[in-house]
């Protein structure tokens, strides 16, 4: 399954967006425009959908309540919306899904995020629509969705299936090398990392050592002296750790721990583990943080021959500022442009002159990240 449309009504700082997702998406644009914020709203359906206490009172809470979620500039408007296309299998058993979420506040007492409107569709036919009688006679059935529910998801459990499993990975070294002392807690799905290891000792052993070897050739090509990775369990504590093996003067070198490893091993590492761990959407912030511009302008190349060699091709939305990574012939219709405007920010896709350029041969580094750079970033080197 992958998301080929999504149209958004006051999400964040955003009052209206539809946009067309490729199979791999990359979105630029200025610091604090909301590229940030446009991820968001795949795993907010992630939380939505999730099996283990999810669902819309709690994606709602997780990001301040409905006063902070809704866009600024939405006015009277107090509906929230999101559109989603999915399409799943190809040629004659291509099925395609539209799911629509509209929720508000209740207006009254506990303010409580309710449904306005629910619908799902498939190839054309309309599976559920809400709000139904049943909802007309009990408005309590309003403070949750469909999507939810194990037992009213019945007949789009796969949509539902697929929201959940959508995997987002900001790998922050400092969490990871220092996970023992920083202690405290972890947020759900651990987005940034801080117990990376302990999924990689959850993993199946065959499973994570396939994993690591296509790993070990990628560091060996990339990481100065680097011979061999390998994953262990401390003797005494039994807590996981990845190790690694450099050239050495003596014959058998050291091996170090993962919290020896430079910041980028550790980042390249978790992409490609990402990469390679499943067959759910998965969001990547910024993979070029920590990495040699060299490396970076591969991870486009390094993306499409991960998502070829798998038996399920994933989809994979990218954030990012990097002149190298989007100095490759990538194909425009697959980059997306945040924009601030004075009306919340909008988002596009290359427009006609830009896509004229692109097919002449430019690359997006050159026609589309002028457009996503501040505009007076070059005044920065005067500041008094």
């Amino acid at each position: 399954m992958r998301i080929t449309r999504i149209r958004l009504k006051n999400w964040l700082n955003f009052r209206e967006v539809k946009v067309a997702l490729a199979e791999s998406t990359y979105v630029i644009g200025p610091n604090a425009a909301g590229k940030s914020n446009f991820l968001d709203v795949f795993r907010f359906l992630r939380t939505l959908s999730s099996p283990s206490g999810g669902g819309l009172s709690k994606a709602v809470a997780e990001r301040g309540g409905l006063k902070k979620l809704r866009c600024l500039q939405a006015r009277r408007d107090p509906e929230v919306r999101i559109q989603v296309r999915v399409v799943s299998g190809a040629g004659e058993s291509q099925e395609n899904w539209d799911y629509t979420l509209g929720f508000k506040s209740e207006g009254a007492g506990r303010q409580r995020p309710v449904v306005t409107e629910e619908k799902v569709d498939l190839n054309g036919e309309y599976i559920l629509k809400r709000p139904d009688e049943e909802d007309d006679a009990d408005k309590e059935r309003l403070t949750q969705t469909h999507l939810e529910q194990v037992g009213a998801n019945v007949g789009f459990r796969a949509l539902a299936e697929f929201f959940a499993s959508t995997t987002y990975l900001h790998l922050v070294p400092q969490l990871l090398k220092f996970a023992d002392r920083i202690g405290g807690n972890r947020l759900e799905t651990d987005p940034f990392g801080q117990g990376f290891l302990e999924g990689l000792a959850r993993t199946p052993t065959n499973t994570r050592n396939a994993r690591l070897k296509k790993i070990r050739q990628v560091l060996e090509k990339a990481v100065p002296q680097f011979q061999e990775l390998r994953f262990i369990r401390d003797e005494i504590t039994g807590l996981p750790h990845l190790e690694a093996r450099y050239k050495h003067w003596r014959p058998q070198g050291a091996w170090h721990r993962e919290d020896q490893f430079s910041d980028g091993t550790l980042r390249l590492i978790a992409l490609f583990w990402s990469l390679l761990a499943g067959d759910s959407m998965l969001l990547l912030e910024e993979p070029e943080l920590s990495l040699n511009d060299a490396i970076v302008s591969q991870i486009p190349l390094m993306i499409d021959r991960v998502r070829r060699q798998a038996k399920y091709r994933r989809q994979v939305l990218v954030t990012t500022h990097s002149e190298a990574l989007l100095g490759n012939p990538i194909d425009g219709r697959s980059v997306l442009l945040v924009l601030p405007t004075n009306d919340g920010s909008e988002i596009r896709g290359p427009n006609a002159q830009e896509s004229a350029l692109l097919a002449e041969g430019l690359l997006p580094s050159e026609v589309l990240l002028p457009k996503a750079r501040p505009r007076e970033a070059e005044h920065l080197g005067l500041f008094k």
